[in-house]
């Protein structure tokens, strides 16, 4: 009997006699009773009403239908059943319930575990490939330009991820062959040109950042320049709809620098140009050509910064500048960037991908060595043998180089065969050019390798391994994969590699150690950027464009403002193994001078985000009162109670509303006065029979947002100066007031937060929706956190020891 049984069998004894002691305790409710009293009359065969009825199932035996008494469960525990206008049960019969249903249900999990199935095949997702790439070569790319976007499921797009179409394989071989020459940095006759868009409602009036104090508008980005040698670097001036260029009403010079690596390489003076033909080739001479070294730089460009004055304007002036109509430029701003070269190569010595990829180098024989075997031996014998040897200690080093970089990219141990078929390749290489050619083909081959571009999780074929029942342990070396690229979205480093083949990943405390590890990793702020940034819709900031003539204070840099708020806040919370509770209260945030300005917090100056004490008057601290949450669940003109509400009760609250009927049209405002207050359009939702089962619960819900406006600013009065009516109700909660009766509502409910995050984390960690058979294993990650404080950390822990992690049915 191994250790899984041994436990599986402890656990279920225990639980099933915790149930029969429950079963026979005087606190346990009548379930019967319970059931025909505030359910049966909607979810019965007649009905069924949410394609529930519960006339054949068996209250008294949930472990035979644990489907259906799960949902059960989740509705009584949300409060969201029975509905608001049905007759409703006491709160502790409620809630005694809910308990006995899930000490059933936990019992039964116990007995007979279903860690669900992961797919056996699941593709790199696009961030998962950058990242790979990153740790594999050292080697940092734009993987959003070199492959499409991946399709999302269950809110994450690392779960619909099974296929590869012949278009996707041809992206992924261009993808590799591009990696791989920018990786080797061999000499090449052909020119590389990349170009560098600024967004056209990005102000540019201060500091921008990476750039140096003393500078204006401009960008600063990481940049990999292929090889040694000489690049054009052409810039281009930012133009308005007539195709003027921006910000020269003044005769005054603006003088333009171009950095590399923070450092001065050339610089222009613009003025305003004399006739308006002038204007249209203005930008044309904005070229130089610079010598660069090949490797990762950081190239810079931005205009030297005049003296400080206050804009003289009528009105209090608008952060945003860049419509030259509502709030034109004061200066000229860069439209874009564009990088040419190389110009005389000289291929690559020394980067970093160089340095992580070439492992040896061929030998080569002293030259004293050699001038004394010429002397020996006839020049044609000698010719021909140090061919042969040089060949021979080229295809050693080949050998190594590739079996080295096999191993990390195919995430186990690699042997002899493994190595022949990009050797075929390194061979083909090597014919048609030097050592490096044939690396660099060979290179190419290991990254279009299915090895490398699928997660593979197969059925043990020892089934010694398989319980009866179907469940396994999966394997140390798809352990380690599961909890890398969980935490880092990649591939495993050479710690984690070591462990997994060495087989200590299933030693008792060696798992949490490694995992320990790469939380306090930078690279765990993946988290935050990755997960964070899908849980929040993040990643739809960037859509979001408000109606400028509204909100003629939001630019882009509002826009990635409100991003980097929200990753800083949640990888705060990571990092100092805070309370999952802080990220709904908070008394702190992190801001820079232009996010402070719209949220009205003064004393922050200078485009570096810090953390910053809130004021209970600031009207801030928590997700739900960030601009990127607020931003994201608005429309361009207006809030949007129906986005926030799902928003909440989806993502934070643990109780996601259904999807809109089929056929149901969407509200048509055209009827509604547009001057009415929000709560009496919204009513247009409930006074439709088919609408409002759901808006009855939905919109309460948001109406605790609306002191925010679309972009996030705190109001007390809408744009018709009505006052705003925040009057608000969550499921289970009762009714409260505003943002702060929201937060002590979700509070009062530690368990509903917790567990829709650890349900979240869970989908993310597995690359699949979790499911019915999955809830036993969240509640007690849930309850093993509440005696750490629910903490971050110790809840990414809890799911990293969990069955559904640790373990895998080998059927569906």
């Amino acid at each position: 009997m191994n250790f899984w049984t041994r436990v599986v069998g402890v656990s279920a004894t225990l639980c099933l006699a915790l149930v029969r002691a429950d079963a026979q305790s005087p606190a346990a409710p009548n379930q019967g009773q319970f059931l025909d009293k505030y359910c049966a009359a909607c979810h019965n065969d007649r009905l069924k009403t949410g394609g529930l009825s519960l006339d054949k199932a068996d209250v008294s035996k949930p472990d035979a239908q644990p489907e259906v008494w799960e949902k059960v469960v989740r509705k009584l525990r949300t409060g969201v059943m029975p509905p608001s206008n049905m007759p409703q049960p006491p709160r502790a019969d409620r809630l005694a319930m809910a308990a006995w249903l899930e000490t059933s249900l936990d019992a039964a999990s116990a007995a007979k575990p279903n860690p669900g199935r992961t797919e056996t095949l699941r593709r790199l997702n696009r961030t998962e490939y950058q990242n790979s790439i990153r740790d594999l070569l050292a080697l940092d790319i734009d993987a959003a330009s070199l492959l499409p976007a991946d399709e999302s499921g269950h809110g994450f797009d690392n779960v619909i991820v099974g296929d590869l179409s012949p278009t996707l394989l041809n992206r992924y071989v261009s993808a590799a062959q591009e990696i791989s020459s920018l990786a080797v940095g061999r000499p090449q006759s052909s020119l590389q040109n990349d170009i560098i868009r600024l967004p056209a409602d990005l102000s540019q009036e201060g500091q921008m950042p990476g750039l140096p104090i003393g500078t204006r508008g401009g960008v600063s980005v990481p940049y990999t320049f292929p090889q040694d040698g000489e690049y054009d670097i052409q810039i281009w001036l930012m133009r308005d709809l007539a195709g003027s260029a921006g910000g020269l009403r003044e005769a005054r010079p603006h003088e333009l620098l171009v950095l590399v690596d923070r450092e001065p390489v050339g610089n222009f003076t613009i003025r305003k140009p004399a006739t308006a033909d002038d204007d249209t080739t203005l930008d044309k001479n904005l070229k130089l050509r610079v010598a660069v070294h090949a490797g990762p730089h950081n190239l810079g460009v931005t205009f030297v910064q005049e003296g400080a004055s206050l804009i003289e304007t009528a009105r209090q002036p608008t952060q945003s500048r860049f419509n030259e109509r509502r709030h034109p430029r004061t200066g000229p701003a860069i439209s874009q960037v564009s990088v040419t070269g190389p110009y005389a190569p000289e291929g690559a010595r020394d980067t970093p991908s160089r340095r992580r990829l070439f492992v040896c180098r061929p030998a080569r024989q002293d030259k004293e060595q050699e001038d004394a075997k010429r002397k020996r031996d006839s020049a044609q014998q000698e010719e021909t043998k140090r061919k042969r040897d040089s060949a021979q200690q080229e295809e050693t080093c080949a050998r190594e180089i590739l079996s080295t970089l096999m191993r990390r990219a195919y995430r186990r141990p690699i042997v002899k065969a493994d190595v022949d078929e990009p050797m075929t390749f390194y061979r083909e290489g090597r014919g048609e050019g030097n050592f490096d050619a044939g690396i660099e083909r060979a290179l190419s081959a290991v990254l279009t390798n299915p090895d490398f571009l699928f997660r593979v999780e197969s059925d043990p074929k020892d089934l010694k391994r398989v319980a009866a029942s179907g469940v396994y342990r999966v394997s140390d070396l798809e352990l380690a994969s599961r909890l890398s690229f969980f935490l880092w979205s990649s591939i495993p480093d050479d710690e984690l590699l070591d462990a997994a083949i060495r087989g200590k990943l299933s030693q008792p405390g060696e798992l949490e150690k490694q995992a320990r590890r790469m939380l306090a990793d930078r690279r765990s702020f993946n988290l935050a950027t990755n997960f964070a940034g899908q849980w929040l819709r993040l990643r739809n900031i960037d859509a979001v464009t408000p109606n400028n003539a509204i909100y003629r204070d939001f630019d882009d840099n509002l826009r990635q403002a409100f991003r980097q708020e929200t990753e800083l806040f949640f990888d705060s919370v990571l990092r100092e193994n805070r309370s999952v509770l802080n990220l709904i209260r908070a008394d702190y945030t992190f801001l820079n001078e232009r996010l402070a300005k719209h949220y009205g917090i003064p004393n922050v100056y200078g485009s570096r985000f810090r953390r910053v004490t809130l004021a209970p008057e600031s009207h801030r601290g928590g997700l739900l009162r960030q601009g990127s949450v607020l931003s994201v669940t608005s429309y361009a003109t207006r809030t949007s109670p129906v986005l926030r509400g799902v928003f909440v009760l989806k993502n934070v609250f643990g109780a996601p509303p259904p999807p809109p009927p089929p056929n149901v049209p969407a509200l048509d405002e055209s009827n509604v006065a547009a001057n009415l207050p929000m709560r009496e359009r919204m009513a247009a939702h409930r006074s439709n029979a088919v609408c409002a089962s759901c808006h009855r619960t939905i919109d309460p819900v948001g109406f605790a947002l609306e002191n925010f406006n679309a972009v996030g600013q705190w109001r007390e009065a809408d744009a018709d100066g009505q006052p705003v009516d925040a009057a608000a109700a969550l499921p289970g909660a009762g009714e409260f007031r505003g943002i702060d009766g929201l937060e002590d509502a979700l509070l009062s409910r530690p368990e509903l937060v917790v567990g829709t995050m650890t349900e979240n984390l869970l989908t993310f960690a597995l690359g699949r929706g979790v499911d019915y058979y999955d809830a036993p294993a969240v509640r007690k990650i849930v309850r093993d956190s509440e005696k750490d404080g629910y903490r971050l950390s110790p809840l990414i822990l809890g799911i990293v020891q969990s069955v559904p992690f640790q373990m895998r049915s080998s059927f569906k």
